[in-house]
């Protein structure tokens, strides 16, 4: 079995088939769970979304995502004493890990998400889903052996099955993967991502058939005048979702300066959403209800304004508080929202002869774009929902303006964001983790030639007379790196019998620079280039400073070109 998937696309595609399964099984327990919970904590009937109908008893809206908020707090407590190590989701681990995923972390954040979507918390469950079902197919790739490379692959099959059972789009589904977990579309990848959303949307369609994903209606007919709105209602969109996201992170920054400690903060952050449902019920949960609510029917401008301030309030708040989730569903509601709104506007920027539930689509999809990321991914969300393909087309007009602006003016998505304010640089899931598994105490030479700092030149040229080495390293006498010196400049520089009795660190360079052995072969070569040095030598820490090794410029630059050849040999699947 392990040997299958290692050396045939059959055997990898047939891992992802088992993916799909495990990911259309999570999707379908998970929302059974979430719909059970608003069932019983806001006492609704059977088959009716929280946030799509009226809560008559208001203290009970209050309530719920307070209590909430006490359980995550306690289960964050629980957390922080048990298991301090951060919760890797499905982009870090493909882009630093190399795939590899905790499915405890990953059971944890599923839980994190139920919690905080059942007891009304703005987020949605996609979260919660790609969580687990990436954890799941990490999980089957490490009892696989798989390689690196195989691996990343499992673990996007896991996020496309997730996304193509919760909204019933395959397509969807896949090029999610695509663009936002595996970071690049390749052929090797194409069978077995898209062989794992087929089996995964059948899986859940098979258990819950009514939830079908996004019903828009008809969505009328599409001329050339219709594209120069589209194209304004994209740019409104992407300016938006930068502000959107760095709500969130004035949220999470101002509650980690307060004074509060946070298994308390989820508990202040459920009472402000508590008191916002109390105003709309639509900004509780997901939002699906509130989402099917204002497409089917004519709502004022005023009151879809409100509901849009409310929801990005609330999702701002619940995300920022603690609560676990994503923006993905939260996204496409408030884009929703943002295209009617904008409707009530077209008629005056052009012929525009589109329906309000167009330029809701389209909102939907450049607002999700402008958060989430993934210009095909989102237009291929258009046009599953809507089957039209000139939409889709004025869709993805739109799409690609929002994702220039957010590329050009803030340069991150939603989770790549979240990841820069913690210290990592990834824009993406592209695998860069190979470098920095490819560091300088891997690439560095042990057997390090050393002399003491204060011996002559001429003691210095008896012990290494020229061709013995190139370069030695000197050393104070309590072991601390001094300098480097090259050799044959220490016998061709000094010739007279005076100046043998110099010591020899006064011919010595790059006292000051140093390698540290954690430093990856990227920040190796870039401090070559800074000192305009071949070689450097490398100290255990900064503050010793006692010599380790030597590395050198060439060096370096080979074992880093083969690295990367190796690695765009196993993307493009010749390996």
């Amino acid at each position: 079995m392990r040997t299958l998937p290692r050396r045939s696309e059959f055997g990898l595609a047939l891992a992802g088939a088992i993916v799909g399964i495990a990911a259309g099984l999570c999707v379908s327990v998970m929302t059974l769970i979430a719909r059970t919970m608003h069932m019983i904590v806001f006492q609704l009937e059977p088959g009716v979304r929280l946030s799509g109908t009226t809560v008559e008893d208001k203290t009970l809206m209050l309530a719920a995502p307070i209590t909430g908020g006490a359980l995550l707090g306690l289960l964050l407590l629980v957390l922080a004493r048990w298991r301090k190590r951060p919760l890797v989701d499905p982009i870090e681990a493909n882009a630093l890990h190399g795939g590899r995923l905790s499915l405890t972390d990953s059971l944890i954040v599923a839980v994190q998400n139920l919690v905080s979507n059942g007891f009304g918390a703005s987020v949605g469950l996609e979260a919660g889903y790609t969580q687990v079902a990436s954890g799941l197919a990490s999980k089957c790739g490490s009892k696989l052996k798989l390689r690196r490379s195989d691996m990343r692959i499992l673990v996007g099959c896991g996020a496309a099955g997730a996304i193509a059972a919760a909204f019933n789009a395959p397509l969807t589904g896949a090029f999610y993967a695509f663009e936002l977990i595996i970071g690049a579309y390749t052929i090797v990848s194409l069978t077995p991502v898209v062989v794992s959303a087929l089996i995964a949307n059948l899986v859940a369609r098979f258990l819950s058939a009514s939830d079908a994903g996004i019903d828009v209606g008809s969505v009328g007919s599409i001329v050339p005048a219709d594209y120069v709105p589209a194209l304004m209602l994209g740019a409104i969109c992407g300016g938006l979702g930068i502000l959107l996201m760095q709500g969130v992170a004035l949220v999470e920054e101002t509650a980690r300066r307060s004074a509060i400690p946070g298994y308390l903060r989820p508990i202040i952050g459920g009472a402000i959403v508590g008191l916002l449902a109390m105003i709309s019920p639509q900004i509780l949960s997901g939002g699906h209800g509130a989402l099917h609510l204002n497409l089917e029917t004519d709502v004022p401008v005023f009151a879809l304004l409100s509901l849009l301030v409310l929801k990005a309030t609330a999702s701002a708040i619940s995300i920022g508080s603690g609560f676990r989730g994503g923006l993905f569903f939260a996204s496409l509601l408030m884009g929703a929202l943002i295209g009617k709104l904008f409707s009530f506007a077209a008629p005056y920027l052009g012929h525009a002869s589109l329906e309000p539930a167009s330029y809701a689509v389209v909102g939907m999809s450049s607002l999700a774009v402008a958060v989430i990321g993934g210009p095909l991914t989102m237009t291929f969300l258009a046009l599953e929902i809507t089957g039209d393909f000139p939409m889709t087309a004025l869709v993805l007009a739109s799409v690609i303006t929002s994702s220039f602006i957010v590329r050009t003016l803030f340069g991150y998505s939603f989770a790549t964001w979240r990841f820069h304010l913690r210290g990592e640089t990834i824009r993406s899931a592209h695998d860069v983790g190979w470098i920095r598994n490819l560091t300088v105490d891997k690439l560095m030479r042990a057997d390090v030639r050393t002399a003491a700092a204060d011996i002559s030149v001429a003691d210095f040229r008896n012990a290494f007379p020229i061709g013995s080495t190139q370069r030695v390293v000197l050393t104070e006498p309590n072991g601390r790196y001094a300098g480097i010196v090259l050799v044959p400049a220490v016998h061709g520089n000094l010739v007279e019998n005076k100046e043998a009795t110099v010591p020899v660190r006064h011919l010595a360079e790059h006292r000051n620079d140093v390698l540290l052995p954690t430093m990856n072969a990227r920040q190796a070569v870039a401090l070559f280039d800074q000192c305009e040095s071949e070689a450097l030598a490398v100290v255990s820490d900064l503050i010793s400073q006692k010599v380790i090794g030597l590395l050198t410029e060439s060096h370096t630059l080979r074992r880093y070109s083969e690295e990367l050849d190796r690695n765009r040999r196993e993307v493009s699947g010749e390996l």
